[in-house]
């Protein structure tokens, strides 16, 4: 931080007076808002200077162009630090969040929308036209080595952390054959590749773009599937239509004689890519870093899946179509529904990873903490272990402080429950945590839901968060 300060100095010739760390996204850089007097910028430490070099490049070509995004105005001898212009807080996904909650897209929401759209085509074509790719970080274009490497993402970071059966030979023979079709699509231009609500920021009423910095030459299509496919966005169907045809009539202003249902069933493969995509990057981010915003996320998507297979666009890779079948058809990625009877989740987890969040909206619930109780991971034999084994339940209910423990909470939890059946609520969230969320939250989050389960027969939602388990309870 202290160079960055320097750097501001550099740049203004004054000391910045007020620096403050901005919400870190899900990449490793770091963002600060510096300010001295009426004066503020965006300083950013990223740890890859070739990714640096690329967003400070690609800057200057779309802002040059007309396209509106932060100008990088001071970089770093070191090429690891730099400033650019401070476009403020409000995203466009903050923008519309209560448009999400309420389920109505008013007109101010869809004017704003359309102008996303209008705008992502200029920046697609206009921002095209006299870019030298050899800029662009890690690759200068989307072809078969970077579409491969997404497939084998979801592959190894969501298929198999997941368990769905899948035969090796088959899918990669799938695989090759959507790359295939995937790269024939036209018309191409400058690919965002991170096109979403979130890297869009609301700036004197208008739609500005952040975060291109792993932009590169493809088919306009795949950006148009990231934004209006985005499992978190939420929009509907309809307008979802909609706002295709907004971005149709600004893609004619350059290509006149683009054909609508080419087009269309270019992009149903596009959205497939994108959403399978997303789940290896879901995958990843939760079943491998413990993040569990994305683990709550992959619902969403699969909702998204669910809708493509219906449609049939998996239809000419057949057992890819399968195993994605598959995915939608497991009971913890049911399809999402307007809930009418309670569920309970039910969490274990790690202090070291923070406590679980609220995907409901309501805010939490329960948070017991296992930490008070004997350790079953202070010995040798039960370090392997989790509280779904054996000889760590028989350790644990020996020593008895976990059951007197689970009395406590069993009684509070059933109050709850009893008072959320009697009032309609359809949604309690419960989670234990202890050290290394191993041994003592996952025997309690167990016991918890089979408790919950066999004396209300009520859903349960149980998630070993840090064991990468879930397991869902379903009244009889």
């Amino acid at each position: 931080m202290e160079e960055l300060k320097k750097l501001y100095t550099q740049y203004y010739g004054v000391q910045p007076t007020m620096v403050k760390p901005l919400t870190q996204a899900g990449s490793a850089r770091r963002y600060y808002r510096i300010q001295a007097g009426g004066t503020s910028l965006v300083g950013v430490i990223g740890e890859s200077i070739e990714e640096n070099r690329a967003f400070i490049a690609l800057s200057g070509h779309l802002a040059d162009s007309g396209i509106p995004v932060p100008r990088v105005v001071a970089v770093s001898d070191d090429e690891l630090r730099y400033l650019q212009t401070d476009l403020g807080d409000l995203s466009l996904y903050d923008t519309l969040s209560q448009c999400r909650k309420s389920g109505v897209w008013d007109e101010s929401a869809y004017n704003l929308l359309a102008a996303t759209m209008h705008t992502l085509a200029r920046t697609q074509v206009d921002g095209d036209c006299g870019l030298d790719y050899s800029v662009c970080y890690p690759t200068p274009s989307f072809d078969l080595r970077s579409i491969m490497y997404d497939l084998n993402y979801f592959k190894y970071c969501f298929l198999k952390a997941t368990g769905t059966a899948f035969h090796e030979e088959r899918l990669q023979d799938d695989f090759e054959r959507m790359a295939a079709d995937l790269l024939t699509a036209e018309p191409t231009g400058f690919m965002y590749r991170d096109f979403q609500s979130r890297n869009i920021m609301i700036a004197d009423g208008k739609p500005h773009f952040i975060d291109f910095q792993g932009g590169r030459h493809g088919a306009v299509h795949y950006d148009v599937a990231s934004f209006l496919w985005q499992a978190r966005a939420q929009y509907p169907a309809s307008l979802r239509e909609k706002l295709i045809g907004e971005y149709l009539d600004a893609l004619r202003c350059y290509y006149p004689c683009i054909d609508n249902l080419q087009f269309r069933q270019e992009l149903n493969l596009f959205i497939l890519f994108r959403t399978i995509q997303v789940l290896g990057a879901y995958g990843f981010r939760g079943y491998f870093e413990r993040k569990d915003i994305f683990l709550q996320s992959i619902n969403q998507a699969v909702d998204n899946l669910r809708e493509l297979l219906d449609i049939g666009v998996a239809a000419p890779y057949p057992h890819l179509q399968s195993t994605l079948q598959a995915i939608c058809n497991m009971p913890c990625y049911k399809a999402s529904e307007p809930r009418t009877t309670l569920r309970v989740t039910v969490y274990s987890f790690s202090y070291k990873k923070s406590i679980p969040s609220d995907n409901s909206g309501n805010g939490g619930g329960f948070v017991f903490d296992c930490r008070a109780v004997h350790n079953p991971g202070r010995y040798d034999e039960y370090k392997s272990l989790t509280g779904m084994d054996t000889p760590v339940i028989e350790f644990l209910e020996k020593d008895g402080e976990i059951l007197t423990f689970l009395d406590h909470a069993y009684a509070l939890v059933d109050a709850s429950v009893e008072r959320y059946l009697r009032r309609g609520f359809t949604s309690l969230q419960v989670s234990f945590g202890c050290t290394g969320g191993q041994h003592r939250s996952v025997y309690s989050a167990q016991a918890m839901a089979e408790h919950l389960h066999r004396k209300y027969n009520i859903e349960v939602l149980l998630i070993h968060r840090e064991r990468a388990v879930t397991q869902l309870f379903t009244p009889q």
